[in-house]
């Protein structure tokens, strides 16, 4: 009977770094190759929350010691975030730290299309922030409006161009 118990305290052992490291490693490079963005979401969102846990330890470690079955209660949540028929990492993000970042960064809830997000990662951090202190003061209808403004501008000015340039290249004909 002593084996039993053994090789039980040792697979109780490895769960917690198959469950917390190896499992979201695995996951993760899954997700980077597959062309869906909610499995990245499920992921960076593990990631992020795995970091700040892991800080917390470093920082309170001796204090977490003294916790009954902290290990236990820990491979239970890890669980939690990880399988992704619960999708806690998501949940608790969503719930939690999204209001915080966006309280702190002035970002609002909005959810981003494509577009808006691959142009916001394109202009400086100083840029981002006074898109976001607009957005604040005027609402997002009001952004969307002077960007289809500015959209159109630019289309009508390479209209433009384009007569410009056909025109002066018949001239020269």
């Amino acid at each position: 009977m002593g084996w039993v118990w053994t090789v039980a305290l040792r697979g109780y052992a490895l769960s917690g770094p198959v469950m917390m490291l190896l499992y979201p490693l695995y996951a993760s490079i899954m997700a980077i190759e597959s062309p869906y963005k909610e499995d990245d979401q499920q992921w960076l969102t593990y990631w992020v929350l795995y970091s700040l846990v892991s800080l917390v330890e470093m920082a309170g470690g001796r204090v977490i010691a003294w916790i009954p079955f902290y290990s236990t209660i820990k491979l239970l949540i890890a669980s939690w975030l990880v399988l992704p028929q619960f999708r806690g990492g998501i949940i608790l993000y969503e719930k939690f730290v999204r209001p915080y970042l966006n309280a702190a960064t002035g970002m609002t809830d909005q959810k981003l299309t494509d577009g808006q997000r691959k142009w916001l990662g394109s202009i400086s951090p100083e840029a981002q922030a006074s898109v976001a202190a607009y957005i604040k003061e005027n609402g997002a209808g009001a952004f969307d409006h002077l960007m289809k403004l500015a959209t159109q501008d630019i289309k009508e000015e390479k209209v433009e161009e384009k007569k410009e340039h056909d025109g002066s290249s018949s001239d020269s004909d």
